[in-house]
């Protein structure tokens, strides 16, 4: 995710843009229409005969009312799965610490080590759920992992899931060791559903993208729109319409790219959220509410994204 400051400086928040992958896919795009329009205006200036263009102007103008209304409902449907994205990852933060703080207060006060091994598993499940969203969960990315939790995990196609398992079969085994009251092993329920009804909401998000024949569509509809458009505007604008279909071109293929950017919330492009680093976060966090404040990763180094400024 990029980190900026809102309303600080207007420019240069611009002259990044050139250092934007999707600004490139976007450019790219752009110079295309603008040789093709240039041609079409060469073939006009030297070919076609002057028409009345009144009809098809029309036509056209129509036409960009209608696409610019699909686009704003493609925006909103990607935003939304971005902000529910972001939604899901805040509550994961809040209710990890609240775990962590019952966990804390109900365990007896002198047994670190089960603190240790419930600050590793619920850490963990936060790594695992990072890789677990991308592309499959990758063992490396998790703490303080023993050679029978390498296999363990090795096995399993949902690695959140196994660790959800532990931590709950952790605090049962303390309510059947009499060292945690019945109404503590009630109360902590909630809790723990709490962790896979969010990953489970993550997963809804990450495996129903927007549907393919929409998402055609628009690609299909933009570009006939930039590949007719030179023949409406050349015979009245002559050479400036080369830059006004660069112009139009670059803000419906922009917006449409950057739809496709934000619409998994949960991968690798620039404005992705930083999940690997909430999960750094959570990891502190535990560690802290624990008391095990030598875990704990001071000015930890930012998990990286593949197309960042």
């Amino acid at each position: 995710m990029i980190i900026y400051k809102a309303n600080d400086n207007w420019f240069g928040d611009i002259k990044h843009l050139a250092k934007s992958w999707t600004m490139v896919r976007v450019m790219r795009t752009v110079l295309f229409f603008g040789v093709y329009t240039t041609i079409v205006w060469l073939l006009h200036l030297n070919f076609f005969p002057e028409k009345d263009q009144s009809v098809i102007n029309s036509a056209f103008s129509f036409l960009g009312v209608v696409l610019s209304i699909l686009l704003v409902f493609r925006t909103n449907s990607a935003y939304d799965r971005w902000w529910e994205g972001r939604k899901q990852w805040g509550a994961l933060i809040n209710n990890t610490r609240n775990l962590a703080v019952y966990a804390h207060t109900i365990l007896p006060k002198e047994d670190k080590g089960i603190r240790f091994y419930l600050a590793v598993r619920i850490s963990n499940f936060c790594h695992a759920m990072v890789e677990h969203l991308r592309q499959g969960t990758d063992l490396d990315q998790l703490i303080h992992l023993t050679e029978s939790d390498h296999k363990k995990y090795g096995k399993r196609a949902h690695v959140p899931n196994a660790i959800t398992h532990e931590i709950y079969e952790t605090i049962v085994h303390q309510h059947r060791e009499k060292l945690i009251t019945d109404p503590d092993l009630i109360n902590y329920g909630p809790l723990h559903k709490s962790l896979l009804d969010i990953i489970g909401a993550c997963e809804r998000i990450k495996k129903t993208p927007i549907p393919f024949s929409y998402a055609v569509f628009m690609k299909v509809f933009i570009s006939t729109y930039g590949l007719l458009l030179p023949f409406a505007l050349a015979p009245q604008m002559a050479f400036w319409s080369i830059p006004v279909v660069m112009l139009v071109m670059f803000a419906f293929v922009g917006i449409e790219l950057m739809g496709e950017e934000i619409e998994d919330p949960f991968g690798l492009d620039c404005n992705n959220l930083p999940t690997g680093d909430m999960a750094n976060t959570i990891q502190n966090n535990v560690f802290e509410i624990f008391e095990l404040d030598e875990e704990v990763v001071k000015n930890a180094e930012r998990k990286l994204y593949d197309k960042v400024f």
